[in-house]
């Protein structure tokens, strides 16, 4: 029986893809054998050793101790592209809502009273809140994973013209994308370009403050900044500059900051990206599967931090290996397992970075000895027998 922690609520359709018989799903475990979870922060908690995978119903991974968790070969599953299409649909409104100042609109709509001539208050002072329509404007879609890719091909559905920036893009992202995407040689060439710009990046060491105080120097003047990626994507000295000098006109993000909140050129939302009914189940059904075929299969897909590695099974039993990427690991494996005695069947070797893992199919039994005799070597960071 798996024992499967969740700390945050979980779409019951997607906990239903675990079978009452093999599985039981509970917020409290002693000792569980995999966490489920969304927004909870893992950073701060004790991470039981009986722990063997963790599945996130989302996309990132900022809230889990990434890291720590590789060292101990435990995988760390997410749920790319499963909510896209929510954020993509923030992403237009939250355009929207800037363009046609609709957020001091409703407020001003929500402060009359509907006793005293609203009709005649209505039209004497609706001047106040004419916008510009997006047809026609240029967007900077700044990450063309699967939410650029999205919000690209859904701007250019408006009429905008979309300048696109990402070195480092994917085969299949190429495909998705609007050939009449503009493809920017720079991000100074991307901010001098558009009237808005977008982020849609993961937060790292490489994306951290990529719009930086030299960046105002580029940009168009009152372009609209939406964020609906990570907060540290955008430097916050520079967002204040840029506020203040009006060169930034407005800052549309889905995370307040309490240096931002009432700022007259800001639009926060309470981070509502992926805050849906089909989002939420999306995830889960993803995230469900995936941690399911490792558990019964040592299976590996989207996983942020080990190779995708799938093998249809064969033979008696699996031999699941999680490794530093070292020269010859393969050797002392096939040596030791074949010192015990064992045929191996078939088997697949992938590498991410400094990691790497194994999935061996045997002929017969493997006896505890074995498993002990793997773990022994030298670079071997978890080994299980399914």
């Amino acid at each position: 029986m798996y024992k499967i922690q969740t700390l945050n609520n979980i779409s019951k359709n997607g906990l239903s893809r675990l079978p009452t018989g093999q599985y039981s799903v509970a917020n409290e475990f002693a000792e569980p054998d995999a966490v489920l979870l969304r927004s909870a922060d893992m950073h701060k908690i004790t991470i039981p050793a009986s722990v063997k995978a963790i599945g996130r119903a989302g996309a990132g991974v900022n809230n889990i101790p990434v890291a720590e968790l590789s060292k101990r070969g435990v995988p760390v599953f997410n749920a790319p592209g499963a909510n896209a299409n929510a954020v993509k649909e923030l992403v237009l409104a939250g355009m929207l809502i800037a363009a046609r100042n609709l957020g001091e609109a409703l407020s001003f709509v929500g402060s009359l009273d509907a006793k005293e001539d609203l009709h005649h208050k209505v039209e004497a002072q609706k001047k106040r809140f004419v916008g510009s329509e997006l047809a026609g404007k240029t967007l900077g879609v700044i990450g063309l994973g699967a939410i650029g890719v999205k919000v690209a091909n859904a701007a250019r559905a408006l009429g905008m013209r979309v300048f696109g920036f990402d070195p480092h893009m994917t085969v299949d992202g190429a495909w998705q994308l609007s050939a009449e995407v503009v493809k920017a040689g720079s991000l100074n060439e991307l901010y001098a370009a558009c009237d808005y710009i977008t982020f849609h990046v993961p937060l790292n060491d490489a994306t951290r403050g990529i719009f930086a105080v030299e960046s105002l120097e580029h940009l168009r003047s009152g372009a609209v900044l939406m964020n609906f990626a990570r907060e540290g994507i955008i430097d916050a000295i520079a967002l204040r500059q840029g506020l203040d000098d009006g060169r930034i006109g407005r800052y549309v993000c889905d995370f307040p900051s309490p240096e931002l909140v009432g700022h007259a050129r800001v639009i926060a939302l309470p981070h509502l990206g992926a805050s849906t009914a089909e989002a939420e189940e999306n995830c889960a059904l993803m995230v469900v599967d995936q941690l399911r075929d490792y558990l019964e299969n040592g299976n590996i897909q989207n996983a942020v931090n080990f190779p995708n590695t799938r093998m249809a099974r064969v033979g008696a039993a699996r031999i699941s290996i999680a490794n530093l990427n070292r020269p010859n690991m393969i050797g002392q494996l096939s040596q030791v397992i074949g010192a015990a005695g064992l045929n191996i069947s078939q088997m697949h070797n992938a590498s991410k970075g400094d990691l790497a893992y194994s999935l061996l199919d045997v002929d017969s039994v493997v006896p505890e000895s074995l498993a002990t005799s793997i773990a022994a070597i030298d670079g071997i960071l978890c080994i299980r027998v399914i």
